[in-house]
């Protein structure tokens, strides 16, 4: 064989090779529970991911390349997600992770991402302590498109004393990272007012008799329940008001729009109130096409997505991770952190058309006044009256 023909072969070797690591999948984790009392939030969260990155290939994908989602069930529990996030950087060389749900997850498993200098979206945990938990380092790469804690107790407080004039105050939340950092925030907003609640009650995952937390709330007088908690706990605070004949209402964080609270409550959980990003109306073009989608593709029992601001905002997530991807052309962690930092497109998502919502300092795309309050109704979340 002649030198040039050698010459051809070898540069036609090298550029099938090249072709070939050019079209390699962008690989994108997803960490949720997707089983357990967590699971309507984060099968709705995947389920959302899914969506975005379906229509996202579907378009050519991002930088000529497909996005490739590996799922992981987290379970909801601390330690499963450490080994998620360990798995998903060593063995599986994410670029970036979209997920958590849960906040107490979110705190334990995002150091990996941070070392890795590896981008995280957390879709749906809300604590306020968790896109600082790295603030002091010069390099942040934890982010979040969900309303924090900080925003969403401000509007509970704000709705029971500003709006309804109640003095006496009641709080119930479960002892999780997620209820007692929630806990703290209410009881930070309830002494901006003057106020000081009346009984501060705590429970644990999987209780089903809250008659004791409820009796000392109602002795105390409480005119209301504020509730940091996940849905089948939140039942079952809904339900022993009921038992004691002891009806005043309820609001909470935004996990009272949970199917398996509003099922699980029935009755007794009509007229409670909570923050939501997104409520599944489609009040807009862009939500209808995808409440349709979403409808079409997962078919959920009578419709109704089983939590819409988890499918919502991780939807959105991985518009706004790609628009990342995309603008630093490369998938290299720090170049896609610093994107998203300063992202140059408009990304016209669900939840809301996200205009520059990162910078350096400043991790949360949802900002004060971007969440509206929901009402549960006739087994459904509705905007509030």
């Amino acid at each position: 064989m002649s030198y040039k023909i050698k010459a051809l072969a070898a540069a036609i070797s090298i550029g099938w090779a090249l072709s070939s690591v050019a079209a390699e999948p962008i690989k994108i984790g997803v960490s949720g529970p997707f089983t357990g009392g967590s699971a309507p939030m984060g099968v709705s969260m995947r389920d959302g991911v899914k969506l975005a990155a379906a229509e996202i290939n579907a378009k050519g994908g991002v930088l000529g390349r497909q996005i490739q989602l590996i799922e992981r069930d987290d379970e909801a529990k601390n330690e499963r997600g450490v080994q998620v996030a360990q798995e998903l950087i060593n063995k599986e060389k994410v670029v970036a992770t979209v997920g958590y749900i849960n906040t107490g997850v979110a705190l334990a498993s995002q150091r990996f991402y941070q070392e890795a200098k590896i981008p995280v979206m957390n879709d749906v945990a809300t604590g306020s302590i968790v896109t600082k938990q790295f603030a002091d380092q010069p390099e942040n790469y934890v982010f979040r498109n969900a309303a924090n804690d900080s925003i969403q107790s401000s509007m509970i407080v704000d709705e029971a004393i500003v709006k309804h004039k109640y003095t006496k105050v009641a709080i119930l939340a479960d002892s999780t990272n997620y209820g007692q950092l929630g806990r703290e925030d209410l009881e930070k907003a309830l002494d901006k007012k003057g106020i000081k609640a009346v009984a501060v009650e705590k429970y644990n995952i999987k209780d089903v008799d809250m008659t004791a937390q409820l009796l000392r709330a109602k002795q105390a007088g409480a005119q209301v329940v504020l509730t940091y908690g996940i849905g089948p706990e939140l039942a079952q605070i809904a339900n022993g008001m009921e038992k004691l004949g002891w009806k005043v209402p309820m609001i909470g964080s935004w996990t009272l729009s949970m199917a398996n609270f509003i099922d699980n409550a029935g009755k007794n959980g009509e007229g409670t109130k909570m923050p939501q990003t997104f409520i599944q109306d489609p009040n807009t073009p862009r939500r209808k096409i995808f409440i349709d989608s979403y409808v079409k593709a997962y078919n959920p029992p009578g419709g109704r997505i089983p939590s819409p601001v988890s499918a919502a905002q991780g939807y959105d997530s991985v518009y706004l991770l790609a628009a990342a991807i995309k603008q630093a052309g490369t998938t290299d962690g720090p170049q896609v952190r610093a994107a998203l930092e300063n992202l140059k497109e408009k990304v016209d998502g669900v939840v809301a058309a996200y205009d520059k919502p990162f910078t350096h300092d400043d991790h949360e795309a949802i900002k004060p006044g971007m969440a509206v309050f929901g009402q549960v109704s006739n087994g459904r979340v509705v905007l509030a009256k």
